[in-house]
């Protein structure tokens, strides 16, 4: 199975990758969504025990995606961090991550995690809350537009399959108008789809993309 499939969004070619991104090629962007930098951080604060070391794993996947599609840009749909934005060992990760692709335009929109993304210090373009980008708006929130087809996130859409034993995969969820993007952090949960008349899904299973029609 491909790692990746190239389809035709609103008359635009784009690559659907089973690391959790889209790349817009006429833009060289890559796009992800719900990052959630410091999750693992904020859970043990709460006294919940967790394996150190997320945040590295997920940006050595962006890494693989990057030099995979050869993109000039990063754009983040929302919700970068999950938390506070303390000065704790993920920070640390990101900077010297943000310090080897300098060459790599980094942008998020403010997802309702974000709101201490203003003073994080990350060294990322805050977009707002929206952008327009015809023939795409991209969001945070999958909620339609009137002539562009929305790309976003925060939904987190996975999807079980017969003999995963209870497994949720995280998916691509392609409705009319609307594609909502899997959560790129590994260290999430997420809403089980199923896809509808017209929808698809394009599943991520490990380094392979399923593609599903409804």
């Amino acid at each position: 199975m491909p790692a990746k499939v190239a389809i035709t969004l609103a008359g635009e070619p784009v690559e659907l990758h089973a690391g959790r991104a889209l790349y817009w090629l006429r833009r060289q962007r890559l796009l992800i969504a719900d990052l959630h930098l410091g999750k693992a951080d904020v859970f043990r604060r709460a006294g919940i025990g967790l394996p150190r070391g997320g945040t590295s794993h997920d940006l050595e996947r962006l890494t693989q995606l990057i030099d995979a599609t050869g993109a000039v840009q990063l754009w983040i749909l929302g919700d970068v961090l999950h938390g506070p934005s303390n000065d704790t060992a993920w920070q640390d990760s990101w900077r010297i991550w943000r310090a080897r692709h300098g060459g790599v335009r980094v942008a998020a929109l403010i997802g309702n995690h974000d709101r201490a993304l203003t003073r994080a210090g990350l060294g990322i373009e805050l977009m707002g809350e929206a952008v327009d980008d015809a023939p795409f708006a991209l969001r945070h929130h999958p909620h339609a537009h009137p002539s562009l087809h929305v790309l976003c996130g925060h939904v987190h859409p996975r999807v079980s399959l017969p003999g995963l034993r209870g497994a949720r995969l995280p998916a691509f969820w392609l409705q009319p108008g609307i594609t909502v993007l899997p959560a790129f952090s590994e260290f999430t949960g997420g809403v089980l789809v199923a896809p509808a008349a017209g929808e698809q899904l394009a599943i991520c299973a490990g380094k392979s993309i399923v593609w599903v029609n409804a």
